[in-house]
Order: C-alpha cells, then sequence, then structure tokens
C-alpha cells in the first residue's frame, strides 16, 4: 500500500523534471523558448502547460505537468479495472512530445504517471473503500529514417535503466510497448517502441517509484543524442513530403487508440493542452506508394517490426 500523502513526492520530482526537460529541449534548439502557464483545477490540482512552436530544430514540443483530483474516475482509466469506477481519485503525470523540423530526427514521445483511487487517510481507518495506486508511462522513438544506431542507443539506454529492478523486467516494457504504440486498423508499428508499462505496483510504492524515476530521467539520455546528431542533416522536398505522411499515423494513433489522449477529455481537461501532442503539419495521401529498396520502404519493412536491437547488436 502506497504511504499517506505519498502523492506529495511524486508531484514534486515530476515538477522538477518537467523543467529540467524544458531546459534541455531549448538549449538543443537554440532559437525557440517554451511558453506557458499555471492553473489551479480546484481540490489543490493543478495544470502546467508549456509548449515550444517553430524553433529552428523542434518544429513543435510540449510538455505538459498535471495535476489532477477528481469524482469518479473516467472510463479510460477503469476499461481495466472496472472495479474502480466511481471511486475519487488523484492522477499526478508528467507527458512530452517532440516533433523535429528536420525528416532525419525521430519524433519522440514520454509519459509518466501516478494514480490514486478511492477513499484515503480518515475515511479508510472509518472503513471506507481501500485505496488503489499505480505508475504507468515510458518512452517511444517514432522516426521516420531509420538509423540502427539511434536504434540500439534508444533501447540501451532503457534496458539501462531498467537493470536494477530486475533482470527480466525490459523485456516485459519493451513487449507491452511494441503491444501498445501498434495502429491496429492498419496492422503497422507508430514507431521502434522503447518501453510501456501500466498498473505498475511491484515490490511496493517505493520501488515502484524508484522504476518510474529511473525512465523519467533516462528520457534525455537516450533522446538528446539522437536528436543532436540528426538535427542538421541535409534534406529536401522528397524527405519533408514523407515525413508529414508518416506524422499522419501519429496523428491516427493519438486521435483513435491512445488512453492519455481519451482520460484527459473524459477528465474535462483543457482540450489544447491535451492535443497538444498533435503534428504542427500532417499529410494524408491516398495509396502512397513506396519505391522497393528506397530508405522510405526500408523503413516500413526493416524498422516498424518489434526487433530485439540489443541482441543483434
Amino acid at each position: 500500500m502506497a504511504a499517506e500523502n505519498s502523492v506529495a513526492p511524486v508531484r514534486e520530482f515530476l515538477g522538477r523534471l518537467q523543467d529540467t526537460i524544458c531546459a534541455a529541449l531549448q538549449a538543443e534548439d537554440g532559437t525557440a523558448t517554451f511558453a506557458g502557464s499555471e492553473r489551479e483545477t480546484g481540490n489543490g490540482g493543478c495544470a502546467r502547460p508549456r509548449a515550444l512552436q517553430g524553433g529552428a530544430v523542434i518544429e513543435k514540443a510540449a510538455v505538459q505537468f498535471t495535476h489532477s483530483v477528481g469524482r469518479g474516475l473516467p472510463a479510460a482509466a477503469t476499461a481495466r479495472r472496472p472495479e474502480l469506477a466511481g471511486r475519487d481519485y488523484q492522477a499526478v503525470s508528467l507527458s512530452l512530445i517532440v516533433h523535429p523540423r528536420n525528416p532525419y530526427a525521430p519524433t519522440c514521445h514520454a509519459n509518466f504517471r501516478y494514480f490514486e483511487a478511492g477513499a484515503a487517510g480518515a475515511e479508510a481507518r472509518a472503513g471506507g473503500t481501500t485505496p488503489a495506486w499505480w505508475f504507468g508511462g515510458g518512452f517511444d522513438l517514432t522516426p521516420h529514417y531509420g538509423f540502427a544506431t539511434d536504434c540500439r542507443h534508444w533501447h540501451a539506454t532503457a534496458a539501462a535503466a531498467c537493470a536494477p529492478f530486475g533482470a527480466d523486467v525490459h523485456a516485459r516494457l519493451k513487449q507491452a510497448c511494441d503491444a501498445y504504440f501498434h495502429l491496429d486498423h492498419r496492422n503497422e508499428a507508430r514507431g521502434i517502441g522503447g518501453v510501456f508499462f501500466d498498473d505498475w505496483t511491484e515490490g511496493g510504492f517505493d520501488r515502484a517509484f524508484g522504476l518510474t524515476r529511473a525512465l523519467a530521467e533516462a528520457f534525455l539520455p537516450a533522446y538528446l543524442p539522437i536528436l543532436a546528431k540528426r538535427k542538421a542533416a541535409p534534406y529536401g522536398e522528397r524527405e519533408r513530403a514523407f515525413q508529414l505522411w508518416r506524422r499522419g499515423r501519429y496523428a491516427e494513433f493519438n486521435l483513435l487508440q491512445d488512453r492519455g489522449t481519451r482520460f484527459g477529455l473524459q477528465a474535462g481537461g483543457p482540450v489544447e493542452s491535451i492535443l497538444a501532442s498533435l503534428p504542427p503539419l500532417v499529410a494524408w495521401e491516398f495509396e502512397r506508394p513506396l519505391e522497393p529498396g528506397s530508405p522510405e520502404s526500408r523503413l516500413l519493412e526493416d524498422f516498424l517490426r518489434p526487433r530485439d536491437w540489443l541482441q543483434e547488436a
């Protein structure tokens, strides 16, 4: 069981992490800065959305911190745990997306969250509903052009963060990521995966929070070297057109399948902040042909499928 007032350390950690990530992305871009505000959402909750747009390196990024306090968990949070329907809840989360301008630099996404549902404190001691708690989150990478060295670095950084928590943890979280970030209606992977976990309570609160912190702190070491390496690569209209077409797949997933998007909308959050993960520009084309053997074709054939990048290395 989580300790009383366990929301506080998670809120403090994710709030500081928002500052750290925004500063690092601004430095990597070198021209644009994050804009945002903070507002109270009632019952002690708050929302702190931040967005960067129109940078030389980053076309759009959003790093959103939210502490929600509400009555009646939204359906998106109880689909797999219907026994929690109707309970009061607190949710603390940090969610981010980076859409680089250069087609050779991959899009990335990360999310880290903590939920408590049900009575707590005096209500619980008086015989109220036993509180439930869990962590969730992870990070995944969506390249438009595939580079094996980037894939190996991304997965190796995730594996190193997971290693202290069990020999099988990284393999389990990688498999869960491959399964979750999959466009079922197209039978196609969104990207090359990463790590994903939900309903995570293994080892008790301190150990579960430790895994969440380790992965959250691994995000920048996983992503920034890739962005730095690819951000100045020469490209032309062909690469830009392919990037915008592939961004369409990203938008489809976020609008049709992403549980975080559904939760935010069902909880009554600010729509602009919830949909800030969508690409700034995107294109859909009917039956776009890909030249056999081209870099664009190899992305789908060689990279957008589950692979054990570390064993292959």
